[in-house]
């Protein structure tokens, strides 16, 4: 999910002001996104010392979403790449497959036994299915989502003639099949959620509840789906979250976290 976003929150002034960053953040977007059309050509780099990061988008979004994450996380000297997933695909499930396929590939080419893999949205499910029911907790050190329908989303019925919006709805097939039992899974997985996320409905369906993961809810509090990826506060919530566990909350001025 990605470049639709129905304005429908209450009209506090915390609402609207995260509603006026959505709208900013999307004009930006719209003129980004032509950058991420074209999948990024893998170079060959010098063996990475950390694992590599490998960034997921959301549904009709691209990599040129990741622009500030990406550069944030490349400058703490982290190898980083984006992967396009098809427009067509219809099921997740295929691109969570192509998906452990590059996985493969980066971790032969950067001489890393695992990944860590940040998916926006829909991205974090795939992420979360690869994890989960392929096997990927072997590749996969640390799973970060970013406003992600983990228990799905109710949101824009009008759109549930895409599959893959049916897929994301609560009880599918998909989501059936994450509630299943995956004892011995190894990934932490981190999921950011937000109040003001207009396409969580349930707000709280971006929260992982599965007994189990290893799993650390973090609570963004003034930042919209949109902005998740884009926020200076969350994406240096993103940075401390790869670095260990702590974090608590997340807020539009800063972060709070323990030790």
């Amino acid at each position: 999910m990605g470049l639709f976003i129905p304005m429908s929150m209450p009209l506090s002034g915390a609402a609207l002001r995260a509603g006026a960053l959505e709208v900013v953040v999307l004009g930006g977007h719209l003129l980004l996104y032509p950058t991420g059309v074209c999948q990024e050509k893998v170079t060959v780099r010098p063996p990475a010392t950390r694992p590599p990061i490998l960034l997921l988008h959301g549904f009709t979004d691209n990599r040129s979403v990741f622009v500030l994450l990406r550069r944030a996380l490349g400058a703490g000297g982290r190898h980083v790449e984006a992967y396009n997933y098809s427009p067509f695909t219809l099921d997740l499930r295929v691109t969570a497959r192509h998906l452990a396929r590059r996985v493969e590939e980066l971790c032969e080419r950067t001489g890393q036994e695992r990944v860590e893999l940040i998916g926006h949205s829909l991205g974090g499910l795939v992420g979360r299915y690869y994890v989960q029911r392929l096997g990927g907790d072997a590749r996969v050190r640390t799973l970060v989502t970013l406003g992600t329908p983990h228990s799905g989303t109710r949101v824009a019925p009008f759109m549930d003639a895409h599959p893959l919006v049916r897929q994301m709805r609560p009880d599918s097939e998909v989501l059936t099949e994450l509630a299943a039992p995956a004892p011995g899974c190894t990934t932490r997985c981190v999921a950011f959620w937000s109040e003001f996320d207009a396409l969580m409905a349930p707000v709280g369906s971006a929260r992982i509840e599965h007994p189990d993961l290893r799993v650390e809810n973090v609570q963004v509090t003034g930042i919209g789906h949109l902005a998740l990826p884009a926020h200076p506060a969350v994406i240096t919530a993103v940075r401390r979250a790869l670095d260990g566990p702590g974090l608590t909350a997340v807020t539009g001025s800063d972060t709070a976290s323990v030790a």
